[in-house]
Protein backbone atom coordinates (compact mmCIF):
# COMPACT_ATOMS: atom_id res chain seq x y z
CA UNK A 1 0.00 0.00 0.00
CA UNK A 2 1.34 3.39 -1.10
CA UNK A 3 2.72 5.82 2.29
CA UNK A 4 -0.44 8.31 1.11
CA UNK A 5 -2.96 5.37 1.59
CA UNK A 6 -1.33 4.57 5.09
CA UNK A 7 -1.38 8.12 6.24
CA UNK A 8 -4.86 8.63 5.69
CA UNK A 9 -5.95 5.03 7.06
CA UNK A 10 -3.88 6.77 10.45
CA UNK A 11 -5.68 9.69 10.27
CA UNK A 12 -9.10 7.80 10.26
CA UNK A 13 -8.30 5.85 12.99
CA UNK A 14 -7.81 8.14 15.75
CA UNK A 15 -11.43 8.08 16.59
CA UNK A 16 -12.16 10.18 20.33
CA UNK A 17 -13.21 7.45 22.91
CA UNK A 18 -12.84 4.50 20.23
CA UNK A 19 -9.15 4.68 20.83
CA UNK A 20 -6.58 2.75 18.35
CA UNK A 21 -4.80 0.10 20.37
CA UNK A 22 -1.38 0.91 18.42
CA UNK A 23 1.40 -1.82 19.98
CA UNK A 24 4.81 -1.20 19.84
CA UNK A 25 7.58 -3.18 18.66
CA UNK A 26 11.07 -3.69 18.57
CA UNK A 27 12.01 -5.53 15.62
CA UNK A 28 10.98 -6.85 12.28
CA UNK A 29 10.02 -10.07 13.73
CA UNK A 30 7.53 -8.55 16.50
CA UNK A 31 6.38 -5.80 13.96
CA UNK A 32 5.23 -9.30 11.74
CA UNK A 33 3.64 -11.10 15.00
CA UNK A 34 1.91 -7.95 15.99
CA UNK A 35 0.70 -7.09 12.35
CA UNK A 36 -0.53 -11.15 12.22
CA UNK A 37 -2.58 -10.98 14.94
CA UNK A 38 -4.32 -7.96 13.96
CA UNK A 39 -3.09 -4.64 14.92
CA UNK A 40 -4.39 -1.88 12.79
CA UNK A 41 -1.37 0.34 13.39
CA UNK A 42 2.39 -0.18 14.80
CA UNK A 43 4.67 2.51 16.50
CA UNK A 44 8.65 2.38 16.75
CA UNK A 45 9.98 2.36 20.68
CA UNK A 46 13.29 3.63 21.10
CA UNK A 47 14.20 1.97 24.26
CA UNK A 48 12.90 -1.19 23.08
CA UNK A 49 14.84 -1.09 19.56
CA UNK A 50 17.63 0.35 21.92
CA UNK A 51 17.91 -2.88 23.61
CA UNK A 52 18.47 -5.32 20.54
CA UNK A 53 21.81 -2.81 19.59
CA UNK A 54 22.82 -3.01 23.34
CA UNK A 55 21.73 0.87 23.83
CA UNK A 56 20.00 2.66 26.41
CA UNK A 57 17.06 4.73 25.88
CA UNK A 58 17.63 8.35 26.02
CA UNK A 59 19.74 10.00 23.11
CA UNK A 60 22.22 6.92 22.27
CA UNK A 61 20.29 6.23 18.98
CA UNK A 62 21.49 8.18 16.25
CA UNK A 63 18.80 9.70 13.34
CA UNK A 64 20.39 7.08 10.78
CA UNK A 65 20.17 4.58 12.92
CA UNK A 66 16.08 5.37 13.80
CA UNK A 67 15.65 5.83 10.23
CA UNK A 68 17.16 2.42 9.01
CA UNK A 69 15.28 0.53 11.66
CA UNK A 70 11.79 2.68 11.00
CA UNK A 71 12.09 1.79 7.02
CA UNK A 72 12.56 -2.11 7.63
CA UNK A 73 9.25 -2.15 10.47
CA UNK A 74 7.64 -0.04 7.72
CA UNK A 75 8.99 -2.83 4.85
CA UNK A 76 8.07 -5.54 6.91
CA UNK A 77 4.34 -4.74 7.62
CA UNK A 78 1.18 -3.24 5.33
CA UNK A 79 -0.51 -1.21 8.25
CA UNK A 80 0.76 2.48 8.96
CA UNK A 81 3.54 2.83 11.20
CA UNK A 82 4.39 6.02 13.81
CA UNK A 83 7.98 6.80 14.65
CA UNK A 84 8.82 7.73 17.94
CA UNK A 85 11.80 9.90 17.04
CA UNK A 86 12.93 11.21 20.71
CA UNK A 87 13.23 15.04 20.42
CA UNK A 88 13.78 14.88 16.65
CA UNK A 89 17.99 14.37 17.33
CA UNK A 90 18.61 18.06 18.14
CA UNK A 91 17.62 20.75 19.23
CA UNK A 92 16.74 23.24 16.69
CA UNK A 93 13.46 23.94 15.05
CA UNK A 94 15.43 23.44 11.79
CA UNK A 95 16.60 19.71 12.77
CA UNK A 96 13.54 18.90 13.94
CA UNK A 97 11.91 19.86 10.58
CA UNK A 98 14.45 17.73 8.66
CA UNK A 99 13.82 14.87 11.15
CA UNK A 100 10.30 14.87 9.93
CA UNK A 101 10.54 15.15 6.22
CA UNK A 102 12.86 12.42 6.55
CA UNK A 103 10.39 10.20 8.16
CA UNK A 104 7.87 10.50 5.96
CA UNK A 105 10.85 9.57 2.92
CA UNK A 106 11.20 6.41 5.08
CA UNK A 107 7.92 5.16 4.72
CA UNK A 108 6.08 6.26 8.09
CA UNK A 109 2.52 7.23 8.25
CA UNK A 110 3.41 9.22 11.65
CA UNK A 111 6.18 10.52 13.49
CA UNK A 112 6.36 11.37 17.31
CA UNK A 113 8.56 14.39 18.59
CA UNK A 114 9.14 14.98 22.33
CA UNK A 115 10.22 18.00 24.35
CA UNK A 116 13.10 16.53 26.19
CA UNK A 117 16.69 18.11 25.99
CA UNK A 118 19.15 14.79 24.92
CA UNK A 119 20.58 13.25 26.71
CA UNK A 120 19.73 14.72 30.06
CA UNK A 121 16.61 14.21 31.80
CA UNK A 122 15.41 18.10 31.59
CA UNK A 123 12.98 19.87 29.26
CA UNK A 124 13.30 22.33 26.77
CA UNK A 125 11.81 26.24 27.59
CA UNK A 126 8.19 26.41 26.95
CA UNK A 127 8.91 29.02 24.27
CA UNK A 128 12.13 26.65 22.27
CA UNK A 129 9.58 23.43 23.05
CA UNK A 130 6.97 24.97 20.71
CA UNK A 131 8.73 26.42 17.88
CA UNK A 132 10.17 23.07 17.77
CA UNK A 133 6.61 21.55 16.94
CA UNK A 134 5.51 24.73 15.28
CA UNK A 135 7.91 23.85 12.86
CA UNK A 136 7.72 20.19 12.98
CA UNK A 137 4.12 20.81 11.96
CA UNK A 138 5.17 23.14 9.11
CA UNK A 139 6.92 20.12 7.30
CA UNK A 140 4.33 17.89 8.26
CA UNK A 141 1.83 19.45 6.25
CA UNK A 142 4.43 19.54 3.47
CA UNK A 143 4.94 15.79 3.50
CA UNK A 144 1.70 14.31 4.81
CA UNK A 145 2.47 12.69 7.90
CA UNK A 146 0.89 12.54 11.29
CA UNK A 147 2.88 14.54 13.68
CA UNK A 148 2.57 13.86 17.30
CA UNK A 149 3.40 16.67 19.69
CA UNK A 150 4.92 14.81 23.40
CA UNK A 151 5.18 17.24 26.25
CA UNK A 152 7.36 14.57 28.28
CA UNK A 153 8.36 16.99 31.46
CA UNK A 154 5.73 14.97 33.77
CA UNK A 155 7.70 12.10 32.85
CA UNK A 156 10.88 13.14 33.34
CA UNK A 157 9.60 14.87 36.30
CA UNK A 158 11.21 18.55 34.88
CA UNK A 159 7.50 19.67 35.37
CA UNK A 160 4.33 19.19 36.43
CA UNK A 161 1.29 18.02 35.05
CA UNK A 162 -0.41 21.51 34.62
CA UNK A 163 2.66 22.39 32.13
CA UNK A 164 2.56 19.39 30.57
CA UNK A 165 -1.08 20.57 29.56
CA UNK A 166 -0.26 24.15 29.09
CA UNK A 167 1.99 22.38 26.42
CA UNK A 168 -0.01 20.43 24.87
CA UNK A 169 -2.90 22.25 24.11
CA UNK A 170 -0.17 25.18 22.37
CA UNK A 171 1.05 21.82 20.29
CA UNK A 172 -2.33 21.54 19.26
CA UNK A 173 -3.04 25.02 18.61
CA UNK A 174 -0.09 24.95 16.61
CA UNK A 175 -1.41 22.30 14.37
CA UNK A 176 -0.32 19.15 16.12
CA UNK A 177 -2.35 16.24 14.53
CA UNK A 178 -2.03 14.34 17.91
CA UNK A 179 -1.01 15.40 21.52
CA UNK A 180 0.73 13.05 24.01
CA UNK A 181 2.02 13.47 27.76
CA UNK A 182 3.04 10.45 29.03
CA UNK A 183 1.77 9.20 32.50
CA UNK A 184 -0.61 11.93 33.14
CA UNK A 185 -3.28 11.46 35.17
CA UNK A 186 -7.04 10.61 34.79
CA UNK A 187 -8.27 14.04 35.33
CA UNK A 188 -5.38 15.71 32.69
CA UNK A 189 -5.83 12.97 30.84
CA UNK A 190 -9.44 14.68 30.27
CA UNK A 191 -8.54 17.97 29.92
CA UNK A 192 -6.45 17.04 26.97
CA UNK A 193 -9.10 15.21 25.46
CA UNK A 194 -11.01 18.29 25.52
CA UNK A 195 -8.62 20.36 23.17
CA UNK A 196 -10.61 18.19 20.38
CA UNK A 197 -7.34 17.48 19.41
CA UNK A 198 -6.62 13.67 19.04
CA UNK A 199 -4.46 12.21 22.69
CA UNK A 200 -2.23 9.09 22.79
CA UNK A 201 -2.50 7.54 26.06
CA UNK A 202 0.70 5.23 27.25
CA UNK A 203 -0.43 2.10 28.77
CA UNK A 204 1.85 2.40 31.75
CA UNK A 205 1.46 3.28 35.97
CA UNK A 206 -2.21 3.47 37.05
CA UNK A 207 -3.30 3.01 33.25
CA UNK A 208 -2.20 -0.27 33.43
CA UNK A 209 -5.26 -1.53 35.26
CA UNK A 210 -7.29 0.37 33.06
CA UNK A 211 -9.42 -1.33 29.61
CA UNK A 212 -9.12 0.08 26.14
CA UNK A 213 -12.53 0.77 26.73
CA UNK A 214 -12.46 2.31 29.95
CA UNK A 215 -9.02 4.65 28.84
CA UNK A 216 -11.37 5.27 25.87
CA UNK A 217 -14.29 6.38 27.99
CA UNK A 218 -11.52 9.51 29.37
CA UNK A 219 -11.57 10.83 25.67
CA UNK A 220 -8.52 9.44 24.12
CA UNK A 221 -8.01 8.56 20.30
CA UNK A 222 -5.30 5.94 20.88
CA UNK A 223 -3.00 3.86 23.18
CA UNK A 224 0.52 3.09 22.57
CA UNK A 225 2.62 0.86 24.91
CA UNK A 226 5.77 2.39 24.57
CA UNK A 227 9.01 -0.06 25.30
CA UNK A 228 6.08 -2.06 27.54
CA UNK A 229 6.03 -5.19 25.95
CA UNK A 230 9.69 -5.51 25.30
CA UNK A 231 10.23 -4.69 29.11
CA UNK A 232 8.29 -7.60 30.18
CA UNK A 233 10.39 -10.08 26.99
CA UNK A 234 13.59 -8.57 28.83
CA UNK A 235 12.25 -9.68 32.88
CA UNK A 236 11.15 -13.05 31.46
CA UNK A 237 14.95 -13.02 29.71
CA UNK A 238 16.35 -12.04 33.20
CA UNK A 239 14.59 -14.45 35.69
CA UNK A 240 14.64 -17.28 33.19
CA UNK A 241 18.71 -16.95 32.60
CA UNK A 242 18.90 -16.38 36.64
CA UNK A 243 17.17 -19.46 37.74
CA UNK A 244 19.29 -21.68 34.81
CA UNK A 245 22.94 -20.19 35.69
CA UNK A 246 22.14 -19.67 40.00
CA UNK A 247 20.08 -22.51 40.09
CA UNK A 248 20.28 -24.58 37.16
CA UNK A 249 16.56 -24.35 36.44
CA UNK A 250 15.33 -24.43 33.26
CA UNK A 251 11.15 -24.53 33.77
CA UNK A 252 10.95 -21.31 32.34
CA UNK A 253 11.67 -22.61 28.64
CA UNK A 254 8.06 -24.35 29.36
CA UNK A 255 6.39 -21.47 28.63
CA UNK A 256 8.20 -20.90 25.02
CA UNK A 257 5.70 -19.84 22.64
CA UNK A 258 4.63 -22.30 19.45
CA UNK A 259 7.25 -22.76 17.12
CA UNK A 260 4.27 -23.03 14.52
CA UNK A 261 2.02 -20.08 15.80
CA UNK A 262 5.28 -17.71 15.27
CA UNK A 263 6.73 -19.07 11.82
CA UNK A 264 2.98 -18.84 10.51
CA UNK A 265 2.62 -15.15 11.80
CA UNK A 266 6.13 -14.79 10.67
CA UNK A 267 4.90 -15.69 7.08
CA UNK A 268 1.83 -14.20 6.48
Amino acid sequence: MRRDELTKRFRDLHVPGDPLVMPNPWDIGSAKVMAGLGARALATTSSGHGFTLGLADGGQITREIALRHAADICAAVDVPVNGDFENGFGDSPDTVAETVRLAAEAGLAGVSIEDTMMPSKGSYSFDLALARIEAAVATAREVDIVLTARADGWLMQSYDQAEALRRCIAFAQAGADVIYAPLVDADTTRALADTGTPVNLLAAGEMRDLTAEQMGALGVSRISIGGGLARVTQQILLGGTRAMLERGDFTVLKGAASVVEVEALLNR
